[in-house]
């Protein structure tokens, strides 16, 4: 049986061994990253330079644990490691990969231990003890390390977010409000083109959510139908409020995404979006935002029973009439009288009504859609005209657009039942 004072003696002698080669291991190390995590390596000189310090002082720091026994639980993190984790998060380097390159660094380290420690420990009984002893305190060392790294990730990254967000959100407007001089210095901060194609989309959560990282949330769903539509090109993603981001996407060619459902049934459920038209260059750029911004304002009006995702395309005309909500309001009472009252009764005649015009007046056709008898569809016609008083033919387009808004936003343009 070895006494914890011998197998302290012995571990120092290795640490002392490994010490003089910290430089050789150093370099070691890096290789190591260059073939696991090659884009921590595959950077500019002064990244790369301070990932070589930072592996450097971890080296040294861990060695001078068992030179001097000191207490790895109390050892604070050396400050080219902190520095390096700063500079990972202000390029968006996915903390895992600081975290991965600890343990990898932890096991590469420790194997030259046993290396070294079978070269200098002949009973096999001791060193066993003693690589025991190395392992326990390698890893309280690791484990305090990557903590105090990651925490000045996580401080680094919100302060950066938080700067960056407030300078790209008051360039976006200064380019939405006013004319733009030079739109090289402007692409250059936002790190977006804006000659190109676009896409404007607000993404939001809905007031009763409460997610545990909002923006976050957003910005992943920004980028995903990002990757899918605009190539290389990442999204432009300015935040709006703690539930509300503004959104440009880069496309190819000026269409929207194809591929919406799929995108939103990846993330929460709480999520809606409003896109506007595609656009090109700056004027395209405002124009697609400010009918997203429409959208957005009739998705609010809508209130919970709105469909997740809305376009321009698809509402626009809506969007433009409830700019002025109460007079929609008042318009939709004129069109539709007392088939606007808001109950079940007459929602089952509008929205048989509404298939029945959008199917071009086929009562067939609008039975089919709503898998009733035709002779029913018929019934609610009748009923619908005689509360209009008037054929559903006459003020067609007006009576249309007018069942629209009332299938959209319900409540908030029907009256009292």
């Amino acid at each position: 049986m070895h006494d914890d004072a011998e197998i302290a003696e012995r571990l120092s002698r290795v640490a002392g061994a490994l010490g003089a080669r910290a430089s050789e291991l150093t370099g070691e190390l890096v290789a190591l990253y260059e073939r696991e995590l090659p884009h921590l390596v595959h950077d500019d000189e002064t990244m790369v330079s301070l990932l070589s310090a930072s592996v450097y002082q971890n080296i040294d720091t861990a060695l001078r644990i068992f030179q001097h026994g000191i207490d790895p639980s109390r050892v604070e993190a050396p400050a080219a490691a902190l520095e390096y984790a700063r500079r990972l998060a202000q390029r968006g380097t996915a903390v895992v990969d600081l975290i991965r390159a600890y343990y990898l660094g932890q096991m590469a380290v420790l194997d030259q231990a046993l290396g070294e420690g079978a070269r200098q420990i002949s009973d096999p009984a001791l060193l066993g003890s003693a690589m025991r002893q190395a392992l326990t305190t390698a890893f309280t060392f690791i484990d305090r390390v990557t903590q105090q790294v990651v925490t000045a990730y996580e401080e680094e990254r919100t302060r950066w977010m938080l700067n960056r967000s407030a300078v790209r959100a008051a360039r976006v407007r200064t380019l939405l409000e006013e004319d733009v001089a030079d739109l090289d210095a402007a692409e250059a901060v936002l790190g977006y083109r804006l000659r190109g194609h676009h896409v404007g989309m607000i993404a939001w959560y809905s007031e009763d959510a409460h997610p545990q990282d909002a923006l976050a949330g957003l910005e992943s769903l920004a980028n995903r139908l990002g990757a899918r539509h605009g190539g290389e090109t990442r999204p432009l993603f300015v935040p709006h409020d703690e539930l509300c981001a503004w959104v440009w996407l880069p496309v190819e060619k000026p269409a929207l995404p194809e591929d919406l459902d799929t995108a939103l049934a990846e993330t929460d459920s709480d999520v809606r979006l409003a896109l506007g038209e595609p656009g090109q260059g700056l004027d395209g750029f405002r124009r697609t935002h400010r009918q997203a911004q429409r959208v957005h304002a009739l998705a609010l009006a809508a209130g919970a029973h709105c469909d997740r995702a809305l376009t321009f395309r698809e509402v626009g005309a809506m969007a433009l009439m409830t700019s002025d909500l109460a007079a929609a309001r008042n318009w939709v009472a004129d069109t539709l009288g007392p088939l606007a009252a808001d109950d079940e009764q007459h929602e089952r005649l509008r929205d048989t009504l509404r298939v029945f015009l959008a199917t071009g007046g086929s009562y067939t056709a609008a039975a089919s859609r709503l898998t009733m008898h035709k002779n029913s569809v018929q019934y609610r016609i009748r009923k619908a005209e005689e509360l209009l008083g008037r054929p559903v033919s006459e003020n067609r387009l007006d009576t249309e657009l007018a069942l629209r808004l009332c299938h959209r936003l319900r409540g908030a343009v029907l009256t009292g039942a």
